[in-house]
């Protein structure tokens, strides 16, 4: 079952058409950008968010990013204090404590486009030429979501207004996972095989957990070697309903 075009409207304004235009060189149009900032960060022991990275705070450069890429930027938080140096609307959670779906549900709710592109707040190696190709690799459909080889990246994806009915009724039904409600639109998947020939070790999908994470990044950051910085450290899947936490 898919939600009927009438469902919400001009929620197809700006879908994803299969094309990589001139224009895609731009700011990508009809598409707000969310960061999800809600996580409780317990095994960073601080607010990952607020952590020191290329000059600002780490939620900082995934800001300037996105502000790149969209008209409009949003971040979903409960604690829109800590984040007031973003010049950027804050919006909270409809579902509190129903982690990513939740956050999901609500920027969708709030952008004004009829499309968001969805990320979490501790994802350090998001890169612009990726997210432009899934946007132009959509091709119609109600979600443009990557694979990895461990599956659906949920919290790096294209999601439509068509979803919203649909994310609200997994969440009632008290559901968390970002892909619980999957089988209930259509969602357009990009294979790992297109999204490695843009990132082989499909870095933009990483996130940083703990300490020891963080500390690794910095030292890459300061032109340490890169290649196996991620070690056996866990990274959270973010079908798992962590985000940005």
């Amino acid at each position: 079952q898919h939600a009927a075009p009438e469902e919400v409207q001009g929620a197809a304004c700006c879908a994803p058409t299969g094309e990589f235009t001139a224009a895609a060189r731009g700011k990508i149009p009809g598409v707000t950008g969310i960061i999800l900032a809600g996580g409780a960060s317990s095994r960073m022991g601080s607010n990952k968010a607020l952590l020191p990275y290329r000059g600002g705070r780490f939620i900082e450069a995934i800001y300037r990013l996105l502000d790149r890429l969209f008209a409009e930027v949003l971040v979903v938080t409960n604690t829109p204090e800590q984040y007031r140096f973003l010049p950027c609307r804050k919006v909270p959670d409809l579902f509190p404590g129903m982690g990513a779906l939740a956050g999901l549900h609500a920027g969708l709710r709030e952008s004004a486009g009829p499309w968001i592109f969805a990320v979490a707040c501790d994802m350090p190696y998001l890169d612009g030429e990726l997210i432009r190709r899934l946007f132009a690799a959509g091709g119609g459909g109600d979600a443009v979501v990557p694979e990895s080889g461990g599956g659906p990246e949920p919290l790096h994806a294209f999601y439509g207004k068509r979803c919203l009915p649909f994310m609200e009724e997994a969440l009632r039904e008290g559901k968390r996972r970002i892909v619980s409600f999957y089988d209930r639109v259509e969602v357009n998947r990009v294979p790992a095989a297109e999204v490695a020939l843009l990132d082989p070790r499909f870095d933009s999908f990483r996130n940083v957990n703990t300490p020891a994470e963080y500390y690794r990044l910095r030292g890459a950051e300061r032109g340490e070697a890169i290649t196996g910085m991620w070690g056996n450290a866990a990274v959270s899947s973010p079908a798992s309903g962590s985000w940005g936490g």
